[in-house]
C-alpha cells in the first residue's frame, strides 16, 4: 500500500534528522535518506527539493523560536534586563531544542552561508553583547562567547538529565563565567 504524502513528509523529516544526528549534513547523502525511508530519491525530491531544504525544515521551529529572542532582546531597555533576557532565552532554546542543535555539530560555520541560515551569525554577535552586558567588556564577550558556543554544542548530549534541571545548570554556568569574566 502507498503511503500518503504527510505520511511520506514525515518519514523523510524523521529519517534525515537520524542521518543528520549520526553522520552530519555534509556526511549525509539524499540517497542515504531515500535508503532509510524505503523509497526514491526522487521521492525524496517530490517532498524537498534539495537536501538544504530539509535541514531548514527541521529547524524551522527553533529559527522562529530564536526571532522571538531577538526581539525580546532588543525591545529590553536597560542592559541588566537584556542580559537576563538573553541568558534565560538562549538556555531555554538550547533545553528544548537540544536535538535540532545536536543535528548542526561541527557545521554551523559553513551552514552560517545559507541563505536561511545567513541572519544566525548577527543574531549570535548581539546575543553576545547583550549578555556580555556591554560591547567593551572583552572577558565578559569572551565568556560568552565561548559559553554559548559550548552549549549549543554539547545540549544534545544531556538527553537523560530533565529540562528543569539542565535549564538550571546551564544557567548557572553562564552566569558563573560571566562573573569570573568581571
Amino acid at each position: 500500500m502507498a503511503r500518503m504524502a504527510p505520511e511520506m513528509h514525515n518519514e523523510i523529516l524523521a529519517a534525515a534528522a537520524r542521518r543528520f544526528a549520526f553522520a552530519g549534513y555534509k556526511g549525509t547523502s539524499l540517497q542515504d535518506i531515500a535508503r532509510d525511508v524505503g523509497c526514491s530519491k526522487a521521492a525524496v525530491l517530490y517532498h524537498f527539493p534539495n537536501k538544504e531544504a530539509l535541514l531548514f525544515e527541521l529547524m524551522a521551529p527553533a529559527l522562529t523560536v530564536i526571532r522571538a529572542l531577538e526581539g525580546g532582546i532588543a525591545a529590553t531597555a536597560d542592559p541588566a534586563s537584556a542580559q537576563r533576557v538573553a541568558m534565560e532565552g538562549f538556555v531555554d532554546l538550547a533545553v528544548r531544542f537540544r536535538r535540532e542543535m545536536a543535528l548542526l555539530r561541527g557545521e554551523f560555520r559553513e551552514l552560517l552561508e545559507s541563505p536561511e541560515f545567513a541572519h544566525l551569525e548577527r543574531f549570535a554577535d548581539r546575543l553576545v553583547d547583550a549578555i556580555a552586558g556591554h560591547p567593551e567588556r572583552r572577558a565578559a564577550r569572551i565568556a560568552a562567547r565561548v559559553m554559548l558556543a559550548g552549549i549549543a554544542e554539547t545540549s544534545g548530549d544531556f538527553d537523560d538529565v530533565p529540562d528543569d534541571e539542565l535549564r538550571e545548570t546551564l544557567l548557572a554556568l553562564l552566569s558563573g563565567a560571566l562573573e569570573t569574566a568581571d
